[in-house]
C-alpha cells in the first residue's frame, strides 16, 4: 500500500473549530446570501429587523436610518434598548453578547417577542463580524452606554458615557462600516435600502421610518408612514394599472391564533402579482399561507358566480390561474414559531397557517361580493375572459406543435445552436436584428454559444393577454428554443427543461436597444420569473467607443473611461486620437464582438438579479404599462443629459 505524505493525511488535525464570529468571516456567504451588493445591503436589514421586532412587541415607533459621508451605516429605534447588564451564563454584558454570540438574543424567548422576523435570522452578530468597526450605543433605564468592535471583536467592556436627558427616549443606536476586504463593493445603495424600508413602513402602519443619505452635498432623506398600510401598499403597486373596482378588498382578523391581514384588488393587467409576508419577512416562493388564499379565492368566487347564473355563457372550463389574472395582492401573517423552508426563509411550511387563512378569506371575500354586486360581476366577467384566453392560446400552441411534427422541426431556423448538449456550459445570445445577428454567429464560439435574432422589438407582453403573446413569432422563437415551454396550464413551464444556462440579452448601445432589452427583459420577469430567480438571465456589455493612437486600441464602457483613454494617450478627441462611436453591434466586425462582448475571459455580463418584487414589479408596470402619468414621472425622475448623435 503507497505510503501517505503526511502533510497529505486527513486526520483529527485538519478538522477546524472556528470560535465565535470566525466562521462568518471564513465563510461570509453562508450566513448573508453572498458578497455582493445583496450581502451588503442585507446587513442593514439584519439591524432594521431587530428595531421592527422591537416595534411588533409594542415598543417601538420610530427607525432613521443613515447613510454617512464615510459610507458607515447607523440604524437608530426608540425601542427598548438592548440590556447592558451582565448575563448570568456568559459573565459579560448582555450587550456584547448578542453582538459577538450566534444564535444569541431575545427572539427565542416567546415572552419577550411573541412574534419576530429575526428567529431564524444571522442577526446583528453576523453585520458585527462582517465590519471593519462596529459601535452600539444603548439609551436604557435613564443612562446610555456605549461599546465598540472591530471586525466583530469589543474594543474593551460595555461602558456608561452619561445620564439619559429629560426629554431623551430609551432604544438602540448602531453604526457599522463594512468590512472592504470581504465585500466586492462597500457602496450602499440609497433605492435599494429605500424600497425595503418604504415596505416595511407599509408592513407595519403605527411605525415612522426615515433614510437619509449624506454622501452627496444635497442630503437625499424619505420619510415613510402609511396610516393606510398595505392598502395604501396595493394602490403604491397598481399606481400604473387601471383598476377593474375602485375600492381595495381588505381583510384582518388580528386577534386570532394566525393574525392574518390581506388586501387584495383587480386591475386590468394580465399577471399575477402576489406579495406574502411572514412576520414582515418577505416570502418569495410563497408557502402554507399562500396556498390557504389561493384555494379560498378560486372556490369562493366559483361559488358565487355559480349561485348567480354568471357563468352561463362561459363556454369555457375555469382554473385556478384565471382567477389570478391581474390580481395584486398584499398577504402578511404573524406566527409565533414560522417554519420556514431553508435559510433563505422565502417559503412558509407551516400546516396549520394554510387552513387559517383559508377559511378568514373564505368567510370575508363571500361578504364583500354579496355586498358589491356590481364590482363582482365585472371581477367574474375578468375571469371568464382569462379562461377564454387560456384556452385560445392552448389552441395556438397545440397548432404550432403540430406544424413543428408536420414539417420534421423543432428549434427555430434563425437559430443558431451551438454543438454542446450540456445545459450548464451552454449560453444563448438574444440578438438585435440580423445584421448583429451574423456578426455575433461569426464570432461565437460554436461549442457552446447558440445565436438567436430577434427582428425588431417584440410583443409589450404587459398589454397582452397570453394567446396573443404566444401568436407573437419571435417569442414563440425564444420559447422554443430554451426548451422550457410557456404557463397555458399548471405543468406548462418547466424550468428543468433549459437548454441554455446563460441566457443573454445583446442589444445596441442606443435608446432602441434599450426599449428592446426592456421589452426582452419585461417578458421572461413576467412568464419565466424562475429563470431570474435562479440566476440564468444576462445582459451583455458591448463598449461604446474604440479610441485608436497609432497601433495602440483601447475599448470604452463609459463616458469615464473614455476621458481616462484619451487623458492616457495624451491627446484630445479632435486631433491626434481616432474614437470610434459604436452605435450599433453590426458595425463592429466579429473580431471585435469576440474580444469586447462574448468571450469569457474578457467580456463584461450583468446578472440580472430581483432584490426586491415589490419593486421589480412596479418598475415593470410603470414602464411598460397602460398608464402614462406614472411613467412621466419616471422619466423626469430619472432623466439623464446626452449627447445624441445625429
Amino acid at each position: 500500500m503507497e505510503e501517505l505524505d503526511p502533510k497529505k493525511q486527513y486526520g483529527a488535525s485538519n478538522i477546524q473549530v472556528l470560535e465565535g464570529l470566525e466562521a462568518v468571516r471564513k465563510r461570509p456567504a453562508m450566513y448573508i446570501g453572498d458578497v455582493g451588493a445583496r450581502g451588503l445591503h442585507h446587513l442593514v436589514y439584519e439591524v432594521v429587523d431587530n428595531s421592527i421586532d422591537e416595534a411588533l412587541a409594542g415598543h417601538c415607533d420610530r427607525i432613521d436610518v443613515i447613510i454617512h459621508e464615510d459610507g458607515s451605516v447607523s440604524v437608530q429605534d426608540n425601542g427598548r434598548g438592548i440590556p447592558v447588564d451582565l448575563h448570568p451564563i456568559e459573565k459579560k454584558s448582555a450587550l456584547e453578547v448578542v453582538m459577538t454570540t450566534l444564535h444569541a438574543g431575545g427572539k427565542f424567548d416567546k415572552d419577550t417577542y411573541k412574534v419576530s422576523g429575526g428567529l431564524h435570522g444571522v442577526g446583528v452578530s453576523c453585520v458585527n463580524a462582517l465590519s471593519n468597526d462596529l459601535e452600539a450605543v444603548v439609551r436604557r433605564g435613564g443612562e446610555v452606554w456605549t461599546q465598540n468592535f472591530k471586525k466583530g471583536d469589543p474594543q474593551g467592556a460595555v461602558r456608561k458615557v452619561r445620564d439619559m436627558t429629560p426629554d431623551e427616549r430609551s432604544g438602540t443606536y448602531v453604526r457599522f462600516y463594512p468590512d472592504d476586504t470581504i465585500f466586492t463593493s462597500v457602496e450602499m445603495r440609497f433605492d435599494t435600502l429605500a424600497d425595503r424600508l418604504r415596505e416595511m413602513a407599509y408592513l407595519n402602519r403605527q411605525v415612522y421610518i426615515s433614510i437619509e443619505d449624506r454622501r452627496e452635498d444635497e442630503t437625499l432623506r424619505e420619510d415613510y408612514h402609511f396610516e393606510g398600510g398595505i392598502v395604501e401598499f396595493v394602490a403604491y403597486l397598481d399606481e400604473a394599472r387601471t383598476p377593474i373596482h375602485e375600492e381595495t378588498i381588505y381583510i384582518a382578523d388580528e386577534d386570532a391564533d394566525v393574525p392574518v391581514e390581506m388586501a387584495m384588488r383587480y386591475n386590468s393587467g394580465y399577471t399575477e402579482n402576489v406579495l406574502s409576508f411572514v412576520n414582515n419577512i418577505n416570502t418569495h416562493e410563497g408557502g402554507t399561507h399562500v396556498s390557504g388564499f389561493r384555494r379560498a379565492l378560486t372556490r369562493t368566487l366559483k361559488g358565487y358566480a355559480d349561485k348567480n347564473n354568471l357563468l352561463k355563457n362561459a363556454k369555457v372550463e375555469l382554473s385556478g390561474d384565471d382567477f389570478r389574472e391581474g390580481i395584486t395582492v398584499v398577504l402578511s401573517i404573524k406566527v409565533a414559531e414560522p417554519q420556514f423552508e431553508g435559510q433563505t426563509k422565502t417559503k412558509l411550511g407551516n400546516s396549520d397557517v394554510q387552513g387559517a387563512v383559508e377559511s378568514l378569506v373564505s368567510e370575508k371575500l363571500a361578504e364583500w361580493l354579496e355586498d358589491h354586486p356590481k364590482e363582482s360581476k365585472r371581477i367574474v366577467d375578468k375571469v371568464v375572459l382569462a379562461a377564454q384566453a387560456r384556452a385560445a392560446a392552448r389552441r395556438a400552441r397545440e397548432l404550432v406543435q403540430r406544424k413543428n411534427a408536420f414539417s420534421g422541426g423543432g428549434l427555430p431556423g434563425k437559430l443558431a445552436d451551438c454543438s454542446s448538449k450540456n445545459p450548464e456550459e451552454c449560453e444563448i445570445y438574444l440578438v438585435e436584428g440580423d445584421s448583429a445577428g451574423g456578426s455575433a454567429k461569426q464570432a461565437r464560439d460554436r461549442h457552446f454559444q447558440a445565436i438567436l435574432p430577434l427582428r425588431g422589438k417584440i410583443l409589450n407582453v404587459e398589454k397582452a393577454r397570453l394567446d396573443k403573446i404566444l401568436a407573437n413569432e419571435e417569442i414563440r422563437n425564444m420559447v422554443t428554443a430554451f426548451g422550457t415551454g410557456l404557463g397555458v396550464g399548471d405543468h406548462d413551464f418547466e424550468p428543468e427543461k433549459l437548454r441554455y444556462h446563460k441566457i443573454i440579452v445583446m442589444t445596441d448601445a442606443d435608446v432602441d436597444g434599450a426599449h428592446i432589452r426592456t421589452l426582452l427583459l419585461t417578458f421572461i420577469y413576467r412568464h419565466m420569473t424562475v429563470l431570474v430567480e435562479r440566476g440564468f438571465v444576462y445582459i451583455a456589455q458591448p463598449p461604446l467607443y474604440k479610441v485608436k493612437k497609432g497601433k495602440q486600441e483601447e475599448y470604452c464602457w463609459t463616458e469615464e473611461e473614455l476621458k481616462a483613454i484619451i487623458e492616457k494617450f495624451g491627446g484630445d478627441a479632435g486631433t491626434k486620437l481616432g474614437i470610434q462611436r459604436y452605435k450599433g453591434l453590426g458595425e463592429m466586425n466579429p473580431d471585435q464582438l469576440w474580444d469586447t462582448t462574448m468571450d469569457p475571459s474578457t467580456r463584461i455580463l450583468q446578472q440580472v438579479t430581483i432584490e426586491d418584487a415589490a419593486a421589480a414589479d412596479r418598475i415593470f408596470s410603470t414602464l411598460m404599462g397602460d398608464a402614462v402619468e406614472p411613467r412621466r414621472k419616471f422619466i423626469e425622475r430619472n432623466a439623464r443629459y446626452a449627447t445624441i448623435d445625429i
